[in-house]
């Protein structure tokens, strides 16, 4: 069980704590001995998610692609002589994640989720990308292995698919029968099955083992392709694989440092499902305020994110999180080859009709 210890009043004989996990307004007294004076325990008293409705608009980059929609007022002119010609005072993007304030708010409430749009500028038409799509993110305090993160990730899929199955019988029944024929054996298989967890390292053994040719590069260090995924997929029996520990380089600055050798790898996971490729992405985040001030800082970007180190400044606890691409999620469990036939009103490059 887990949550903050909000005052300590000691005694000769007892220590009274006050304890709370974000669930009420009203602490947890507990009583315990003197003589564990010397460390403070932390209780959690359930293991429900809060919903929190994070801005669409924000001033962060999330994922460091730079591949952002910028808001500014329709007609907005740069005037070169104004000081402060932005309209929140500084550059304000359509949101590519709400993790960062995800991360706020685990800091009062512990396990916290949102579901929302998020916007990607990518130039692209192709069956797997949309300009906005949705997401189901989660972040949750003293989470301190890649173990517990996959757990949550696998249970949400499960239970969500199981939901999906027993809700909407006849609307799957539709895809399964005209659209993807066959595909509920596949589904079935994924939910009977454990999820498969190999290392980035293993990951790229194995392409470069196979005798498939691929267009794009299987040399450790490099990032895992659509290509590259869907035959992990396959070669681990069709049944989603998990990938962990990932080249530091090629995660954000947020994702928590390995400090291993000679391979300097992030404990970062994905989720690769059969027929999409990644549908989920996360990570424990880096809590170690010394490490997140140097990689800030070699990147230019401890002034962006002074706030961000100031949530360490004071004490942080080990905490990671996730985020589910729901578009891709229902490719999966129907079948659906291109990600424009689940989503009602597809934005996409060159396309925002209606």
């Amino acid at each position: 069980m887990t949550g903050w210890v909000r005052s300590v009043r000691p005694q000769k004989d007892n220590l009274f704590l006050h304890v709370n996990d974000g669930s009420s307004l009203q602490p947890l007294q507990v009583v315990a001995s003197s003589h564990l004076n010397t460390r403070c325990y932390s209780l959690h008293s359930g293991n429900g998610y809060v919903q929190i409705h994070t801005p669409v608009i924000t001033s962060n980059d999330c994922e460091g692609a730079g591949e952002l929609f910028q808001v500014e007022p329709a007609g907005h002119k740069n005037d070169s002589d104004d000081p402060n010609p932005h309209f929140f005072s500084v550059p304000a993007y359509l949101t590519v994640s709400g993790q960062l304030h995800l991360e706020v708010m685990a800091g009062a409430f512990s396990a916290v989720y949102t579901f929302g749009p998020t916007f990607r500028a990518e130039n692209s038409q192709s069956r797997r990308h949309l300009a906005e799509f949705y997401m189901v993110e989660a972040e949750i305090a003293f989470t301190e292995s890649l173990d517990d993160l996959m757990k949550v990730m696998e249970d949400l899929f499960k239970a969500a698919t199981e939901h999906v199955l027993s809700s909407c019988a006849e609307d799957v029944e539709l895809f399964h029968k005209y659209i993807a024929p066959g595909h509920r054996d596949q589904v079935d298989l994924m939910l009977k099955r454990k999820f498969n967890v190999i290392s980035y390292t293993e990951a790229i053994d194995i392409l470069k083992s196979s005798s498939q040719n691929f267009t794009f590069s299987t040399e450790w260090g490099c990032d895992l392709q659509t290509e590259h995924e869907k035959f992990l997929v396959k070669h681990c029996g069709n049944v989603p694989v998990f990938v962990i520990n990932y080249p530091y380089e090629l995660k954000p600055f947020y994702a928590r440092d390995n400090q291993d050798q000679p391979n300097h790898t992030a404990a970062a996971v994905d989720l690769l499902v059969p027929g999409v490729g990644e549908l989920c992405g996360g990570s424990l985040r880096e809590e170690r305020l010394e490490l997140l001030s140097q990689r800030l800082a070699q990147a230019g970007l401890e002034d962006t994110y002074a706030w961000y180190l100031q949530l360490r400044e004071f004490g942080s606890v080990p905490h990671g999180g996730f985020g589910m691409g729901f578009e891709r999620y229902l490719q999966c469990i129907l079948g659906l080859h291109n990600i424009k036939d689940v989503i009602p009103f597809a934005r996409f490059s060159h396309s925002c009709l209606l």
